[in-house]
């Protein structure tokens, strides 16, 4: 990962400290991803959280009846930051956050029954790397085990822009620290290992009314931020349906062979 990309993840956590904006303002998107992954943690589960950031979305799971949640962040900022939301959780034993990296991570292979990412793959500046990083959490995880990749995907970006262009609007884009996947790549990457896998699209509902209907219907200059009503109503419909293929945020479900 490139200084410029790690510096900025820094300044984050300095900035925002414990708060969900040191890994992003849209805290309803998080809430989805946060709500998808919980989905899959049993009773008992070891779970490897990679890109923890500030330890603000492995806390919201605190409820749940695992055995344990090690939270692991390229950035010793955000490692400082997820120690405070440790802290101030109600079962702080249970969580374990340490500074590492996904493309060489220092546990042993089947250390884990549940390890997941949240946009962390898309932070590495090659699709080699993040092969990489794929590997070593397939490398980790127990046989039957569950990997997620929770990430920002590319051709539904496309999907998105193409529905934007037709109203005029402006494209979104990538940030300049992010290189999305793309599922064709993926999908043949994992058919390489003979891995299987589905996949979730928990987000387009969501991403087709905070980022399309809502530019459309209202003056945004009134709801600005991600974190506005508008926003909120697409949450709550996304939790019903879901579907299209608008959703940048997508999850990978592999079940470990």
């Amino acid at each position: 990962m490139s200084d410029r990309i790690l510096d900025f993840w820094n300044t984050q956590a300095e900035k925002f400290g414990a708060t969900h904006q040191a890994s992003w303002g849209d805290i309803h998107a998080i809430r989805l991803e946060t709500e998808n992954i919980g989905s899959f943690i049993k009773e008992g589960d070891r779970i490897l959280d990679i890109g923890c950031a500030n330890g603000f979305s492995a806390i919201q799971h605190e409820g749940k009846t695992f055995d344990s949640l090690t939270g692991v962040d390229f950035s010793e900022a955000m490692i400082d930051a997820a120690e405070k939301n440790r802290l101030a959780s109600i079962t702080p034993e249970r969580y374990r956050f340490e500074a590492g990296d996904i493309r060489k991570l220092r546990f042993e292979n089947e250390s884990f029954d549940l390890v997941y990412t949240t946009r962390t793959l898309i932070n590495l500046p090659s699709w080699d790397e993040q092969k990489i990083g794929i590997s070593e959490c397939l490398r980790v995880c127990r046989k039957g085990g569950t990997v997620i990749l929770s990430e920002a995907f590319w051709e539904p970006l496309v999907l998105l822009n193409a529905m934007r262009t037709l109203k005029s609007l402006p494209p979104l884009v990538e940030h300049d620290f992010n290189r999305y996947l793309k599922k064709s790549a993926l999908e043949t990457f994992l058919g390489s290992l003979n891995q299987t896998f589905k996949v979730i699209d928990f987000s387009s509902i969501y991403y087709l009314g905070s980022r399309f209907i809502r530019e459309l219907v209202t003056n945004p200059d009134d709801y600005p931020g991600y974190s506005n009503p508008i926003n909120e109503i697409f949450y709550n419909i996304e939790k019903d349906y879901s579907g299209g293929g608008f959703g940048i945020q997508q999850a990978y479900v592999l079940t470990k062979n």
